[in-house]
């Protein structure tokens, strides 16, 4: 079965054997994921984003429509409603200073998600909140002193103790920094359990849309709304825990003098994004050797032989991985699968793509290493050696 039939059934011998964690090292012990509540599906967007922003411009809503196509998502999740366009009219007017309004919106829909994505995520994991010892908090979509880290641990009334962690701003590698300094955090306090808290919305870059800002349009196309959380451990209990993914070892990478490649400022209006047209042409001349070397802490030799968990910030980067790494076309099959449900939801689609990864490597995949890739403003590159349990 390849790794993109991911609702057939196992295979005729039956789910395959189960490996040992290595001890000492982390291992990924439940999931959780959550969503607002609106639902939109790719095809009514052009028509709801234009209605929505009282754009006119036909250039507008025809370049819209074929981004939409190429971006492979066919549903995406969103706070963005019309009880909030009813209530703040004003972020439907180009120019009008809407920070304070947007983060009025963004603050709460935030920690809302993260609770209910954390909520998900301890109860597959079957133990009580007060085990979890630290939070590894992740958004780039929220500003405000404390941290949604705070808020999130008063919403699941984990213990005052509990040592906190914000990741702020980092963009779409967030996710795999979370799972590299959880990684850190579990393995230097043994018997620690780690929550790891995604959580993103698209509000605080929400505006009109203008040709002079054509990065807004493949925002619009592209990202979507949601959380997701992870609980991160060494050593499992035996018939308590259920390991199922070891993070065996992390690295960060920056690529010099390429920090305006991705460009994120915060105005009076909210957060504005500017996207280099040579993204993906960047990450294909430096990605082999950083796969190289996070791979090499293992005893695999050949990309084929490792399964993929890669952030789909969107198909052209995929691609390039897929072309530039000479890839099975099916080894990028749960990237492309949570980039078509999800949309690329920026920190949190990681976890996505593991979760589609965990049942297939559960039923069907015999490889016993992957890599987790993910990259974001810096040029940053995050990647984390994974083995299945």
């Amino acid at each position: 079965m390849s790794q993109g039939d991911l609702n057939a059934s196992s295979s005729a011998n039956g789910p395959r054997a189960r490996r040992a964690p290595t001890q000492g090292k982390a291992t990924i012990l439940a999931l959780g994921k959550a969503f607002p509540a609106q639902v939109l599906p790719q095809e009514c967007l052009v028509e709801g984003f234009i209605r929505d922003t009282k754009c006119d411009d036909t250039y507008i809503k025809e370049k819209l429509e074929r981004l939409c196509k190429n971006t492979t998502v066919k549903t995406r999740y969103t706070v963005m409603s019309k009880e909030i366009l009813d209530n703040y009219p004003e972020l439907a007017i180009d120019g009008t200073p809407t920070i304070r309004q947007k983060l009025e919106i963004a603050n709460p829909a935030v920690v809302e998600m993260a609770t209910r994505a954390s909520k998900d995520c301890i109860k597959q994991w079957g133990r009580s909140p007060q085990d979890i010892t630290h939070i590894v908090y992740v958004s780039s979509s929220e500003i405000r002193l404390p941290g949604g880290d705070l808020y999130l641990a008063n919403e699941l009334g984990l213990n005052s103790d509990v040592n906190r962690v914000m990741l702020y701003f980092l963009g779409c590698y967030g996710g795999v920094t979370g799972l590299r300094v959880a990684k850190d955090i579990a393995e230097n306090n043994p018997g620690s359990r780690v929550l790891l808290t995604t959580s993103e919305t698209t509000i605080l870059g929400f505006r009109p849309p203008s040709k002079a800002r054509p990065y807004d349009l493949v925002g619009a196309a592209l990202f979507g709304d949601g959380a997701a959380a992870a609980i991160i451990g060494t050593d499992p209990i035996l018939n308590q825990e259920s390991p199922f993914m070891e993070i065996n070892y992390a690295v960060q990478k920056f690529l010099p003098d390429t920090q305006n490649v991705i460009d994120g400022r915060i105005t009076e209006e909210g957060i504005n994004f500017k996207l280099g047209r040579d993204l993906p042409q960047k990450i294909e001349d430096n990605i082999e050797e950083f796969c190289k070397k996070v791979m090499a802490k293992s005893d695999v030799k050949e990309f084929n032989d490792l399964f993929w968990a890669v952030h789909p910030g969107g198909p052209a980067i995929l691609n390039k991985l897929e072309n530039t790494l000479k890839l099975k076309s099916d080894k990028l099959d749960c990237s492309r699968k949570a980039l078509m449900d999800y949309g690329n939801v920026s920190s949190n689609t990681i976890f996505y793509v593991m979760e589609y990864m965990r049942d297939y490597l559960k039923e069907d995949g015999s490889e016993e290493w992957g890599l987790g890739l993910a990259f974001g403003p810096g040029i940053t590159f995050e990647g984390v050696l994974l083995r299945s349990l």
